[in-house]
Formats: structure tokens, C-alpha cells, sequence
């Protein structure tokens, strides 16, 4: 079972490292006049060619009404495109890129995995940043309540898991990296529509976590093995899987084939594509539905039962077992779904998971350890305030906030915003 469920890892890896098929690649090109405010105009009729490393000229085009060309049928992936200057109109010179260090007139452009380069030039004047840290909040609020909602999806097994078992399994992560590396290799590999493969990979993340409860941490829960070196096992199975997951994916960012290069829809001050207002509403509705499973199910009471007593659940008929085998399911099939929604955010990696473990951490500490209406809550206020925080410290810095909470909720509130008091001794 473990290798069913494992395989398609090893087949998703092996295919994001082969390279585009050849004469497969295509470079597209946009060129725009931008004024001061950021308001963009496409240009046609600029001619472009594209070029290899070695300077070799493969293509030529011209941009359409909408400031596009393209070159298609192309063997390889990484080029050059050169514009032709003379071309453009009258006073127009193209904007130095800052990124990537490109100037002058020869750009550098790489192809993905989907096959397709694409370049965005400008010309006229550099946007100015003119909005303050008030008018930011907006944004921030609306791209925080997206990180909460993942995060509070992906937390609810570990929360759940740690209330029915007393295991912190620090291994969680790589459930989330299971499902965007699967999502992956359906949508991008063999080529199903990611609406199609979203709920086979739930399905499949849901089989993960119940076959790593039945062939390890049941097997340990029966020999008697104590809480901290299960701990320390998870901490190794974290290890293991990541660094397979990088063995085989390598160290890259690759995007999801579907929903990519949306165009962003703006109201007042906050901009939101399509995709990103999609998932925001299926993790809520999502959200929404395991609450109400939990509060009003016979299996939502049942674990609600394991996980407050589990001597006093399995006196009264529960199937403690049973419960905790749903539990590793539904966490493993949460965190599927959260890795799809983070690989259309922020691309698929085999570090995706673990970057969110400690921010998850954060959430089910702040919301009460082993509540799962604690972990959608702390996730979902840890989400927001991480992204607040981007306004007044570096984004490289923006997850260490949420760590200093975590410590701080601990010392002061040990059993969080919606857990109970316990006696200690």
C-alpha cells in the first residue's frame, strides 16, 4: 500500500526533471507603455526575435493589438529575446528590469514546465510607489485571510491527531507536500484538468496519512511507545520524506499547468485573480463543512469524544481505533487539498510543506492544542497577522512574529484561545 500510494511521487519527479519536449517550447513576449501611476498601454507592431545563448537566431515576430508575440516550435529553454528598437514609437525606450538585471535591448526569458516563456517589457516611466502603509492594509488583509484559510485547512488533522493520539507529528508538512507534488503530476505530467485531479489527490492524501497510521503509528501506540519518541520518529520521517521529495522533484518552483497568468481583478485597493477568489471560497466552504461535521455528525462527536477522553470515549462503545484511523484520513485529505491551493499560490516545491509546519504549529497553540475549532481559528489569525506584519518588517522576516506569539501564548495561555485547563500532577 505504501508503495501505491508513494509511486506517483516517483513519477511526478522524473518527469519535472526531463526537459520540454523538443521543438515543444514557446517564448511569449508582451510589450507595454507605462505611465507614473502603473496604467499600461499594449504596443503593436514592435518587432522581436528571439535568440539562444549562443546568439543563434530561431524566431522572429511582431506584437499584436494587445502588445503579444510569439514564437513557437522552439528546442530547448532558456533564450534571448531582442527587441527591435527602432520599431518602437517615437521617444519610447524599454525600462531597465531590476529582478532578473536585464538592460538595453537583449532580455533573458526562461520556458517552464507548461512549455512556455513568457517576457513582460515596458517602456515610459517606472511605476511609482505612492500608497502608504494605510492604503497597504487592505491588500494585506484580503492576502492574509487566503494564508489563514490554508493554513487553517492544513492544521486541522495535526490538531486532531495531536487531541486523539497526544502525538505532535512533526511530519505533517510533508502530507501538504504529498498533495501539491501529486497535483502536480496529474495536471502537469499526465495532463488532467486540475478540476479532475483536485479530488484524486484529496482522495489519495486521505490514503497517505490513514496507511502511515496503519503500517507506523498504530504499531507504535500498540508496543507502548512513549509520546517523546514518537515525537523523535516523526521528526525523522519529516526528514525522510523531504529529503526524498527533493531527491526526486529537485530544488525548484514549478507551477501547476492550470489557472496560470490570470489577469487581476481590482476593487478599491485590493487586487485578487480569479483562481486566487476561487480557492479562497472552496477553503472556506470546506472549512465551514468540517465544523459542521465535527459539531453535528455521529463521527465528528465520536472524535470530539476520542479526543477530549479516550478512556472515557472507548467506555462508553466508541471505537477509539476507528476514530483515530478516520482522523489520520480526513488530516491527511485536508492537507492534500491544502497543498493543491499553496501550489497554485506560491508554486510546487518540496519544501512547501515545511515552511507552513511552524505557522501551523503557531495556529494550533494559539487556537488550543487538540481543539479543531481552535486550529481553524488560530490558523486563520495567524495567517492574517503574518501577512500584517509584512508592512512593518522584511518579508524574509514575516514568519517570526507568529514563532514569538507561539512562545508567548505558551507562557502566558499554555491551553490557547478555545482549549480547557487542565491540572498538571
Amino acid at each position: 500500500m505504501v508503495f501505491v500510494v508513494a509511486a506517483p511521487l516517483g513519477l511526478a519527479a522524473s518527469a519535472a526533471q526531463a526537459s520540454a519536449p523538443a521543438g515543444d517550447s514557446t517564448v511569449q513576449v508582451r510589450i507595454q507603455d507605462q505611465d507614473s501611476a502603473g496604467a499600461k498601454t499594449p504596443l503593436a507592431g514592435v518587432a522581436i526575435s528571439v535568440e539562444t545563448p549562443d546568439g543563434t537566431e530561431v524566431g522572429t515576430a511582431v506584437t499584436d493589438a494587445k502588445g503579444i508575440a510569439k514564437v513557437e516550435g522552439l528546442t530547448g529553454k532558456d533564450f534571448f529575446v531582442v527587441v527591435d528598437t527602432s520599431t518602437l514609437p517615437k521617444g519610447k525606450t524599454l525600462l531597465d528590469d531590476p529582478a532578473s538585471g536585464d538592460t538595453g535591448n537583449k532580455r533573458s526569458v526562461t520556458v517552464g514546465v507548461t512549455g512556455k516563456g513568457i517576457k513582460n517589457l515596458f517602456t515610459g516611466q517606472a511605476k511609482k510607489n505612492t500608497s502608504t502603509w494605510i492604503d497597504q492594509v487592505p491588500q494585506r488583509l484580503v492576502d492574509g485571510t487566503r494564508l489563514g484559510l490554508v493554513i487553517a485547512i492544513t492544521s486541522v488533522g495535526l490538531s486532531l491527531i495531536f487531541g486523539t493520539t497526544g502525538l505532535t507529528n512533526f511530519a505533517h508538512g510533508e502530507l501538504v507536500t504529498f498533495g501539491g507534488m501529486t497535483a502536480f503530476l496529474l495536471n502537469v505530467t499526465i495532463g488532467l484538468p486540475l478540476l479532475v485531479a483536485g479530488p484524486i489527490v484529496v482522495l489519495l492524501g486521505g490514503l497517505f496519512g490513514y496507511v502511515l497510521d496503519l503500517v507506523l503509528w498504530s504499531k507504535l501506540r500498540k508496543r507502548g511507545v512513549g509520546l517523546i519518541s514518537q515525537l523523535v520518529v516523526s521528526v525523522g520521517l519529516s526528514i525522510l520524506l523531504r529529503n526524498f521529495f527533493l531527491y526526486r522533484f529537485g530544488g525548484r518552483t514549478r507551477p501547476l499547468g492550470d489557472f496560470a497568468n490570470q489577469e487581476q481583478w481590482t476593487w478599491w485597493k485590493v487586487g485578487i485573480t480569479p483562481r486566487d477568489l476561487s480557492t479562497t471560497i472552496l477553503a472556506l466552504v470546506v472549512l465551514v463543512a468540517t465544523a459542521l461535521a465535527l459539531q453535528r455528525t455521529r463521527l465528528g462527536k465520536a472524535t470530539r469524544a476520542v479526543a477530549d477522553n479516550v478512556d472515557l470515549a472507548s467506555a462508553t462503545g466508541i471505537d477509539a481505533q476507528k476514530v483515530i484511523r478516520l482522523v489520520w484520513f480526513v488530516g491527511g485529505a485536508l492537507a492534500a487539498l491544502g497543498g493543491i491551493i499553496r501550489g497554485l499560490d506560491e508554486q510546487v516545491s518540496s519544501e512547501m510543506g515545511s515552511s507552513l509546519l511552524f505557522l501551523m504549529f503557531a495556529g494550533i497553540t494559539l487556537g488550543g492544542l487538540g481543539s479543531a475549532f481552535g486550529a481553524l481559528v488560530g490558523g486563520f489569525v495567524v495567517g492574517v497577522f503574518t501577512e500584517l506584519l509584512t508592512l512593518a518588517v522584511p518579508t524574509e522576516l514575516k514568519n517570526v512574529p507568529p514563532l514569538v506569539v507561539l512562545i508567548l501564548v505558551l507562557l502566558v495561555r499554555p491551553q490557547g484561545i478555545l482549549g480547557k485547563r487542565e491540572r498538571v500532577g
